[in-house]
């Protein structure tokens, strides 16, 4: 009895943790597409998604905060990726899937440079 208690209890708390991590279709909209750019005013190369945040200024003069969600670092890091890979600072372009609720917050599909270079790209790849 007791085991079968131990091992209830030990289901019940993987369930919970693998509710936590929330599912793309939910938070991000596959049917659409966002792109911004802007200076890059953080990059956390940190599980369990790194984060981008970009500044943008819109047509109309305002400062926009957005903030891009990549894959884990560890597969980051199986496509070239570092702590080191973005600078604050440096101007760059992110692509991705828009949140749903509206917010200026993304699903990174690809990041390019400034110079054209597309962030964990084989090197002789370029945005054209």
């Amino acid at each position: 009895m007791r085991y079968a208690f131990f091992t209830a209890a030990l289901l019940m708390s993987l369930v919970h943790q693998v509710a936590a991590h929330h599912s793309f279709a939910v938070f991000f909209d596959e049917a659409k597409s966002v792109s911004v750019s802007g200076p890059v005013t953080a990059f956390r190369f940190t599980n369990p998604h790194a984060i981008i945040e970009i500044t943008r200024k819109t047509p109309a003069g305002q400062t926009e905060i957005w903030r891009g969600e990549t894959n884990a670092v560890t597969l980051l890091r199986r496509r070239g990726w570092t702590a080191e890979s973005l600078k604050v600072g440096e101007t760059v372009t992110i692509e991705g899937w828009p949140s749903r609720d509206g917010s200026k917050y993304l699903r990174v599909r690809r990041v390019v440079k400034a110079d054209g270079t597309v962030l964990g790209a084989p090197a002789n790849q370029r945005a054209d």
